[in-house]
């Protein structure tokens, strides 16, 4: 396929890990998640990533996620690239779900190191390779040690880099120091994997972020990347500190897809905050925490505490 982009973005600069909607009793919410598609690219995203950990991933099965791809496919269209998640520590089961978003419509694959198993730096360049090798969308790494166990080395970035459909990486190391190295020895394009860490990030070269808090702020993060790359760092930093509040919400107890369910929620756009187990839903002593960032954020006015 055609990449989107450019070879610097090749799947924009500003992407959200998308929560999947469910309805009151357990199941995917279609019709919402289009909405909700529809909404976040209105808000100047560029791209969404479907069926990732803030998409619940481990709990959605197969019929599901490809009936999530056609559905935000069918909202968007060509205004936005939808990557759909291939992460499994079951390289058979990666491969299958590759195979099954591409069918369904996807314009890329996020594929997260193998979790839990903690394999070996071979194990690792085998696994990327072999669900690179499954489809002919472009894949977007996904380095995560804090849930993988296991981080990829600069050797095996270079060794996978090698392979034609591997383009990019989401970096969720924490590690910006280790991004223009990488990105010399690799050619890969780096996104930022912390929404805190967006603007580091660019200062170090990456070309954007994939994001928990663009489901609220997304508007401002392409801000943000416009400033930045216009050369205007301070107007960057100036709007990036508008979102601090709103950041510390959805990231601060480390269960995104429970924080941004009830903002979504709180703000209407969604009518209940449901996930599947082993998540729960935020309480309601959650919510009121909530609801003060959401206002020292400028994303709910004062008197929608009524």
């Amino acid at each position: 396929m055609t990449l989107p982009g450019t070879p610097e973005r090749p799947f924009g600069a500003v992407l959200t890990a998308m929560v999947t909607p469910m309805t009151a009793t357990g199941e995917i919410d279609l019709e919402a998640a289009a909405r909700l598609a529809t909404r976040l690219v209105d808000a100047g995203n560029d791209g969404l990533v479907l069926s990732g950990t803030t998409g619940e991933a481990p709990v959605t099965h197969a019929p599901e996620k490809a009936a999530l791809v056609r559905a935000v496919v069918d909202a968007v269209g060509d205004r936005a690239t939808i990557l759909s998640g291939a992460g499994s520590n079951d390289t058979a089961h990666a491969v299958r779900m590759a195979e099954q978003a591409a069918e369904a419509g996807a314009d890329g694959l996020l594929v997260v190191s193998p979790y839990y198993s903690r394999p070996t730096q071979e194990g690792l360049y085998q696994h990327f390779a072999t669900v690179a090798g499954s489809t002919d969308l472009p894949v977007m790494l996904y380095d995560i040690p804090g849930r993988a166990g296991v981080r990829i080395a600069p050797a095996t970035y270079e060794r996978i880099a090698a392979h034609p459909q591997v383009v990019a990486t989401k970096d969720a190391t924490g590690d910006v120091g280790s991004v223009p190295a990488l990105q010399k020895l690799t050619g890969l394009a780096w996104y930022s994997g912390d929404d805190g860490l967006l603007l580091p990030f660019l200062a170090h070269g990456a070309a954007g972020i994939v994001s928990v808090s663009a489901h609220l702020v997304g508007d401002r993060f392409a801000e943000v990347v416009r400033r930045f790359t216009d050369g205007d760092h301070v107007g960057a930093l100036e709007v990036f500190s508008t979102t601090l509040p709103v950041l510390a919400a959805m990231n601060g107890a480390g269960a995104q897809a429970v924080m941004v369910k009830a903002a979504l929620e709180l703000l209407g756009v969604h009518h209940n905050r449901e996930l599947r187990l082993p998540n729960v839903a935020a309480t309601d002593d959650d919510v009121i925490a909530l609801r003060a960032s959401l206002i020292a954020g400028g994303i709910l006015e004062p008197a929608t505490t009524h």
